[in-house]
């Protein structure tokens, strides 16, 4: 039996994850392992007594939509995240994309968008003749459908719009959250390649342009790849700005209100496993997954905090042949989720059936730290989750090649081209081998999200790769009937130091507050080789940082392969859920309220 739930983590289960006859956790995980264990062909009964020893005291935690739907019988899916299709340049279009979308978020997925295919604010359409209102406009009604599905409960939705830094709208885009409560169930994110980068570099002239075919105009027509669109299409010149004024726009409207982050997106497509078959424009709610349309992430955490042995001492160690063993059960128990799961539009069952994807990550990597005696800002801290990353990475492909020989591979592997993707080629040649002989079971297999609600779940312990938020705080969660409720927090790892004995802070204790931001960037860059996803990572800005400070963390961000940038740094409109019982705390980015995905 599970040792008792802290108040909590009691809330979190019985608001957002019991089931109706389930009276304590252990019936939660029993009816998760058993659930996914039914999809295997042979040794049910073993797989399922696998499963609950990985959920078991919290090593394991699944994303909060296999926790809720597993086993249920009820008509969710168990993805917690889409992207939704290419959105049709028109009305009906449009609309059936929101269409698509509801019926999404009413079965418990968030969504993310990309709206650079609609024309740009005041163009006139070359066939109708009628005057565009531009993407900012029908995310409103995005924004407005999300609140109607999801508006009781203690579930709130989630949804990601991006657009095209070249899209003639770009403006309006980064200042669509400037003023308080306007597009609230958003996060929005900018699309920037590398062509945009180099001329904001440069101070070059930026040209914002949309398919020529679409608009009535006489710019010149330049050759650009569109979403949707399976060669470069020409697009017509609108108008042209400065690259950096633009930029600087961009991380202005960042810096005083947290929004939008950027995604850089030729790396993103660069380094996709599926490159040869997919072009990505979107991302799910908190950006850890890139996806093509109609692509589902399928999320789970190890808990790295329930890894650590003998913490707090001098012998204190990292159990890494326990972690890779974790790891290698987590992913069959992830892969049996595309094969359990229902899906709300049949798009996307073929697109996660097709390539398998998941997304295997940490959660408690800070606290890890802390037990570990190692300063999250220091060397020795980021070998060690670097360390951690990579045995989880491996340990994952060598599964997922072994799955594959056992249950066949992705139906869209095409292995030669697999094999050419840049992750692929740096991973050990065993496992380069073994994808050769007998392929791959899931496409991409890591991935590092955020993990608000199913740290808090485990007793809160630090959330993803951030960094411990505050020794104490006070946390803000929804109740069944929709209204917040306030906690008052310790860290897991403090909470751990002081129950054996311990007086003030652990050695290597160190808060989000007191990083600075190229720490954030260190550990991120460090992680980042052994995620063939993408990591959702918040970098902590203190108010008074100088703006042009502020600005070199996207060229830090971008010089050392990242493939985005969050930041959050103190301002009067984002609001907060976590409330300081310590000075300086403030809260991260992807804690506002109605942002909680699981």
């Amino acid at each position: 039996m599970s040792a008792p739930l802290a108040e909590i983590s009691r809330h979190v289960w019985e608001t957002k994850y019991r089931d109706a006859g389930e009276h304590s956790l252990d019936d939660t995980w029993r009816r998760i392992a058993r659930a996914l264990a039914s999809v295997e062909g042979a040794d049910r009964a073993g797989w399922e007594a696998r499963f609950l020893a990985l959920l078991a005291d919290f090593r394991f935690l699944p994303g909060g939509r296999i926790q809720a739907g597993a086993g249920s019988g009820r008509q969710v899916t168990l993805f917690n995240c889409f992207v939704m299709g290419t959105i049709e340049d028109s009305i009906p279009g449009i609309f059936r994309a929101l269409q698509e979308g509801a019926v999404t978020m009413q079965q418990g997925g968030g969504i993310g968008c990309d709206f650079s295919t609609l024309r740009p604010r005041g163009t006139r359409a070359r066939r109708a003749g009628t005057i565009a209102s531009g993407p900012v406009s029908f995310m409103r009604v995005w924004d407005a459908m999300c609140g109607t599905i999801l508006s009781t409960g203690a579930r709130r939705g989630a949804m990601m719009a991006t657009l095209r830094c070249d899209h003639p709208d770009i403006e309006d885009f980064v200042a669509a959250k400037h003023q308080p409560g306007e597009l609230r169930r958003f996060n929005l994110s900018v699309l920037a390649g590398d062509d945009f980068m180099a001329a904001a570099r440069t101070d070059a002239d930026w040209p914002l342009v949309f398919p020529a075919a679409a608009v009535d105009g006489e710019g010149a027509i330049v050759e650009r790849e569109w979403p949707g669109a399976a060669a470069p299409v020409p697009c017509r010149v609108l108008r042209t700005v400065p690259a950096r004024a633009l930029l600087d726009r961009i991380l202005r409207a960042a810096y005083d209100h947290a929004e939008p982050g950027v995604l850089f997106v030729d790396r993103i497509n660069r380094l996709n496993n599926l490159g040869y078959r997919e072009r990505i424009s979107a991302t799910n709610p908190c950006g850890e997954i890139p996806l093509p349309p109609y692509g589902a992430c399928n999320l789970g955490s190890l808990n790295l905090a329930r890894f650590v042995a003998a913490p707090f001492t001098d012998g204190a160690r990292l159990d890494t042949d326990a972690l890779a063993a974790a790891a290698r059960v987590a992913v069959r128990l992830l892969d049996n989720v595309v094969d359990l799961s229902g899906f709300p539009l049949p798009q996307q069952a073929e697109s996660a059936r097709g390539a398998r994807r998941i997304g295997l990550g940490i959660t408690g990597l800070a606290d890890a730290l802390v037990m570990l005696g190692l300063p999250y800002d220091g060397e020795r801290g980021r070998v060690a989750a670097a360390e951690a990353m990579r045995e989880i990475c491996h340990a994952a492909y060598r599964a997922s090649a072994a799955l594959a020989a056992e249950k066949g591979s992705f139906p869209f592997l095409v292995r030669e081209k697999y094999l050419e993707a840049p992750f692929v080629q740096a991973l050990p040649a065993d496992i380069r081998d073994a994808i050769a002989a007998d392929g791959v079971r899931n496409s991409h297999l890591t991935a590092i999200a955020p993990t608000g609600t199913i740290s808090l779940l485990a007793g809160n312990v630090s959330s993803g790769l951030e960094p411990v938020f505050s020794a104490a705080h006070a946390r803000r969660v929804l109740d069944r009937d929709g209204r917040p409720r306030e906690f008052h927090l310790t860290d897991h790892a403090l909470a751990l130091w002081r129950d054996r004995g311990g007086r003030g802070l652990p050695p290597g204790f160190v808060t989000a507050a007191e990083l600075p931001a190229r720490a954030h960037l260190a550990m991120q860059a460090a992680l980042q080789p052994f995620v063939d996803n993408a990591i959702s990572k918040t970098i902590n800005v203190p108010a008074d940082c100088p703006f042009a400070e502020f600005r070199e963390i996207y060229d830090l961000a971008y010089d050392q392969g990242l493939k985005g940038v969050t930041t959050f740094r103190p301002n009067p409109v984002t609001g907060a859920v976590l409330s300081p019982e310590a000075d300086g705390a403030e809260a991260p980015h992807c804690c506002v309220l109605e942002r909680e995905p699981d």
